[in-house]
Order: structure tokens, then C-alpha cells, then sequence
């Protein structure tokens, strides 16, 4: 008797998937704490590789315009080091801009609070002493009169020590998660380094099995959507680091024109958010409004107002064509993967999703161009303006009528010919 063995395959397969799509629907509990645990284990690794492809974009740069060196391992080695070295230098110049400026804010709020609050205090007794019934209706209502003080103070300080007591356990708990947080930092550095120094062989590797495993034509399709990927992912992360930059210069210019406080701060603020897609210059606004109140409400609408204006240059002109056309998505899309993206992941989903979606996107465009040559559907019908596309029923209707037009014409024809054969 003869086995089929690919079918004898499949239906192994077939049987092991079923059993694992019941265990995952039947004990819930379980398996989310197994795949939790599974990517606690690899979450180190995923962000170290991460790093490493955002560090590449760079680091290729960097390589290339150090090909005078012959030697291709001094030419990594020195690619790397200029790739962290100015990373750190962008991070030292964000920081030791950020931090006086921060500090300056902060010591101007709190000498402006305090009598902020003086005032307001001041102006609710003099409102209470002046209307005497509103100040009748609140001791009612908030029973001041009845509070028996003593008691009232007992229970504040079991609520304060059992407050430190709980605090002293979060602050246990912090610091643990912090150092878990280090160590797989360093773990995802040292991986990250590991990868870019060696990407060329984890991605002869990578073909390698890919070929061993899969069919050849199921390899190439794969090897192209991850150089697709890797192309997009590319060119959205310069995309987005140039429209950062110019979207700061372009405040920072605007700003000087306008003659508003704390231009270096906001400014660079700005380009920081920017960084997330769509959404991040709108918590700069928030950031640099909340800065330029302390100094001038007036001049903290006037900013608003600017931002308003600038973003709709920046949403309408840059960014389409900064990073929608390196990436190859439509405004649009990039607004709902970055809806979808931030809804699902947070902030990391903003940045993962835009570049998905165009890799979705470019694939969904070419499965449609191909079935559309496949089945000979005619160019008119797939026009901005097409012809009149009829129902079946319409269709089926004109057939008949038409059918009817030819046989009446055949009849009359006949007629005419007997008559003249008469």
C-alpha cells in the first residue's frame, strides 16, 4: 500500500494546528501567561535587532564614504563608532539644551504658583465675605461645621502611613524593574553591536534556510517582501529625521519673526516629538504653549495660532512628500496605520505601523494589478470617470429587446421579399 507522504504531511499539520487553536481558546489563562513568558525571554533580542536596523540606515551611509579604507572589518569598526558618536553628540546637544532651559522654567513656576495661589485664596474670601449666603451654602454642603477635627486628623495620619508604607514597597518594586530594564538594555545593545557588526553573514544565514525549508519559488517571494521591507523601513526613518529638522528650523524661524520667548527650547522640543508620526508636534505644541504661558498668555495663543498654521504646511506639504513619497503611502493611510498603530502598541506602534502598512499597501497594489491582467477586465471600467456599468438584470433586458428588434426586422424583411417575388 502507498502512502502519500506530503499528504500524510498535511494533515499532520492540519491536525497539530487544530489542537493548538483549541488549547489557546479553551485555556486562555495558560497561554497568554506561556507567550508572555515567551516574549519576555526574546523581548531583549526583538529591540536589540531593532536598534541595529535603525542604526544601519546611518551606519551604511557612514560605510559608504569610507570606502577609501580596503580593509572591510576597520571600515565597520570605524562606521560604528562614528554611528554612536554622533548619536551621543545629537543627545548631549538635546539635553544640555533642554536642561537649563527646564530648570529656568521650573524656578520661574514655582516662584509665580505660590502667589498665584495666594491670590486666588484672597479672592475666594473676599467673594465668600461679600456673599455671605454662597458662603452659608458651601459650609452646608460640605458639612465643614459638623467635622469632628480630631478624628478627622487621626484618619489623615493612618492614611499617610499606610501611604509610605505602600510607597516604600512601589519604590522596592521600581528599582527592581529598573534593573531588569538595564540589564535587558545592555543585552539589546550588545546584541545590536553584534548585528551590525556581522549583518552580512546573519543574512547569507537567513537565505540559507530559507532555501532549505521552503519551496524556491515560496524563498524569492519571501527574500523580496523583506528587501521591500527593509527598503521601506529605510527611507520612512530618513524621512521622518529630515521632516524633524526642518519642521524645527521651520519654528524656529517663525519664531524669531514673531519675537516669542524660549525659540532654542521649543524649537528643538518640536523636532523631538516630531518624531512621532502625525500626533508627536502636537504634544510639542502642548509642551512649548505650556512654557510660553508661564512668560505671556497672550503670547502663548499667538504661538498656538502659529503652530496651527505651520502644521497645516507641514501636514499638507511637507510630510506627504518628505515621507509619504519615500515610503509610497497616501496620506491618508499613513493616518489610520498611525491610529491603528498607536491604539495597539503605543508610541512604538506609531513608528512600526506607517512602514507596515506601505509594505501592505505595495503588496495589496501589485496582487491587484496582477488579477486585474489575469482576468481582462477593460481599461474603461478602471478610468476616474468610468462607463455606465449596467445590472444584470438591465443587461439581460437590452438582450432581449435586442433579440425581439432582430427577429421583427427578419420578419419584415420577408415580408418585403415575398411581396416582391409576387
Amino acid at each position: 500500500m502507498h502512502i502519500d507522504k506530503k499528504l500524510m504531511r498535511r494533515l499532520f499539520l492540519l491536525g497539530a494546528g487544530c489542537i493548538l487553536f483549541a488549547w489557546l481558546v479553551l485555556d486562555t489563562a495558560r497561554a497568554s501567561a506561556l507567550f508572555t513568558g515567551i516574549w519576555e525571554l526574546i523581548a531583549p533580542f526583538v529591540t536589540g535587532a531593532a536598534i541595529a536596523f535603525i542604526f544601519n540606515v546611518p551606519m551604511r551611509a557612514i560605510e559608504n564614504q569610507l570606502e577609501g579604507i580596503r580593509q572591510p572589518g576597520l571600515r565597520r569598526v570605524l562606521s560604528i563608532l562614528l554611528t554612536l558618536a554622533m548619536l551621543a553628540l545629537i543627545i548631549t546637544f538635546v539635553v544640555e539644551l533642554l536642561v537649563p532651559q527646564i530648570r529656568l522654567t521650573v524656578n520661574s513656576l514655582t516662584q509665580q504658583i505660590p502667589a498665584f495661589v495666594e491670590k486666588t485664596a484672597a479672592d475666594i474670601v473676599v467673594f465668600m465675605d461679600e456673599n455671605p449666603e454662597v458662603k452659608a451654602f458651601v459650609l452646608e454642603s460640605l458639612h465643614l461645621e459638623s467635622i469632628e477635627w480630631s478624628s478627622f486628623l487621626k484618619q489623615m495620619l493612618t492614611m499617610a502611613s499606610e501611604g509610605i508604607s505602600s510607597v516604600m514597597g512601589g519604590a522596592v518594586n521600581v528599582i527592581g524593574n529598573l534593573t531588569g530594564i538595564i540589564v535587558n538594555a545592555v543585552i539589546s545593545i550588545v546584541f545590536a553591536l553584534y548585528c551590525l557588526s556581522r549583518k552580512e553573514i546573519l543574512d547569507r544565514q537567513g537565505r540559507r534556510i530559507l532555501y532549505s525549508f521552503l519551496p524556491e519559488h515560496w524563498a524569492d517571494e519571501v527574500i523580496r517582501v523583506f528587501r521591500l521591507t527593509n527598503v521601506t523601513f529605510s527611507n520612512f526613518i530618513s524621512g521622518q529625521c529630515l521632516e524633524a529638522v526642518i519642521l524645527g528650523c521651520l519654528f524656529a524661524v517663525v519664531m524669531a519673526i514673531m519675537k516669542l520667548p524660549y525659540i532654542p527650547l521649543v524649537s528643538v522640543v518640536i523636532a523631538v516629538t516630531a518624531l512621532i508620526p502625525v500626533v508627536g508636534a502636537f504634544v510639542g505644541c502642548i509642551v512649548g504653549a505650556f512654557f510660553i504661558l508661564v512668560n505671556d498668555p497672550i503670547q502663548a495663543l499667538s504661538f498656538i495660532a502659529m503652530f496651527l498654521v505651520l502644521q497645516q504646511i507641514e501636514g499638507n506639504l511637507i510630510y506627504p512628500r518628505v515621507v509619504g513619497t519615500s515610503i509610497g503611502l497616501p496620506g491618508m493611510w499613513v493616518l489610520v496605520a498611525v491610529t491603528v498603530g498607536g491604539e495597539l502598541m503605543g508610541v512604538g506602534g506609531m513608528f512600526l505601523m506607517i512602514p507596515l502598512a506601505s509594505v501592505g499597501y505595495a503588496l495589496a497594489r501589485e496582487i491587484t494589478d496582477k488579477r486585474l491582467a489575469e482576468r481582462n477586465i477593460p481599461l474603461e471600467k478602471l478610468q476616474d470617470q468610468p462607463v455606465i456599468i449596467k445590472s444584470q438584470f438591465q443587461q439581460n433586458r437590452e438582450r432581449k429587446e435586442n433579440r425581439a428588434a432582430i427577429a421583427l426586422q427578419r420578419t419584415l424583411d420577408k415580408m418585403k421579399r415575398q411581396k416582391k417575388e409576387k
